[in-house]
């Protein structure tokens, strides 16, 4: 461990065994990616096929076999407003079950680092905009996304009680919303982005007159390409050691309105956009403040919006066509 030119913690994460929970997933595999780009020859991917992380007995059978040093915990059952309305108890579920569990068997390994990755969805419905870290407290979640939201939000509170009963180095993230190549397409589960990529592609090459889309399109979203975030969930591992929670963005919101024309400008759609107000919103307004990760790891986004959709639709067409 040493300090580098802006006085940051700096772990040598070449030289350690690390575990990527969800390391398979959309974000996981980008973050295995950086991670191998910097020269880590030791990552690690539990496959829920052969580790359940709901099951204590396959933690500690983790744990055993691949003997980490770093742990980044990213596996999460996740899903858009309606995955979430439709299954709210088991998305508190599984995600309270499998971080509290991960963490604490974490501490009993003597696991140098654990990075907690928490949501968005974590911050009150309605908060000062853009969101700061310290407001994180300040409300109740949005409703259709609160379980999940909450179940994310108390492994904040075991990092930090961790740090402070046990000396354990639990640092917690928030990203934002996420999207680029490799996101999740299925219309029963896929967030804003994939949803309308699907919904616009589908539309063009039917030659349907109008697309459907949810809520009233005043809603603001942030985005952040998922090779960003993977960027930033690295500097951090490496370089941040406190107890305070970082939001990880990109620093700018769009109305999903802008969001539906330009996806259907970039896909070819020149059909209609009906928007369906009897569908929910969630919540109206999404913006973070990343000074912190700038000033803590000198994290920033560099992806262009309307590249990184470029990028995305490419890869869909890519594994669809």
């Amino acid at each position: 461990m040493s300090y580098n030119a802006w006085g940051f913690t700096v772990i040598d994460l070449t030289a350690k065994r690390i575990v990527v929970t969800g390391g398979a997933g959309f974000l996981g595999s980008a973050l295995v990616r950086n991670l191998r780009q910097r020269g880590c020859e030791q990552v690690f991917v539990p496959r829920s096929s052969e580790y359940d992380l709901c099951k204590e007995e396959a933690i500690d059978r983790m744990f055993r076999d691949m003997r980490p040093q770093v742990v980044i915990h990213l596996a999460a059952v996740v899903g858009g407003i309606g995955a979430n309305r439709e299954r709210p108890g088991e998305f508190f579920y599984a995600n309270a079950k499998m971080g509290i569990e991960v963490m604490e068997k974490a501490r009993f390994a003597d696991v140098e680092k654990f990075v907690q990755v928490g949501t968005i969805c974590a911050y009150p419905k309605f908060v000062p905009v853009p969101f700061k870290e310290e407001d994180l407290w300040s409300g109740y979640p949005e409703e259709t996304n609160a379980p999940y939201g909450l179940a994310k939000k108390m492994l904040l509170v075991q990092a930090q009680a961790y740090r402070q009963q046990y000396g354990f180095n639990a640092i917690y993230l928030l990203p934002v919303n996420l999207y680029g190549p490799g996101d999740n397409f299925d219309p029963a589960s896929s967030h804003v982005i994939p949803a309308l990529i699907r919904k616009f592609e589908e539309a063009r090459k039917s030659g349907a007159k109008e697309v459907v889309a949810w809520g009233t399109g005043r809603a603001t979203r942030e985005f952040l390409y998922v090779d960003d975030a993977a960027e930033g969930l690295a500097l951090a591992t490496e370089r941040y050691g406190k107890a305070d929670p970082v939001n990880l963005g990109a620093g700018s919101e769009i109305t999903i309105r802008e969001l539906a024309e330009i996806t259907a400008r970039l896909t070819g759609y020149e059909g209609k956009i009906v928007w369906d107000s009897s569908k929910p919103d969630g919540q109206p307004r999404r913006c973070l403040d990343t000074s912190r990760a700038e000033k803590e790891f000198n994290f920033r986004a560099t992806m262009d919006f309307e590249e990184g959709m470029r990028r995305t639709i490419a890869h869909f067409r890519q594994r669809f066509d």
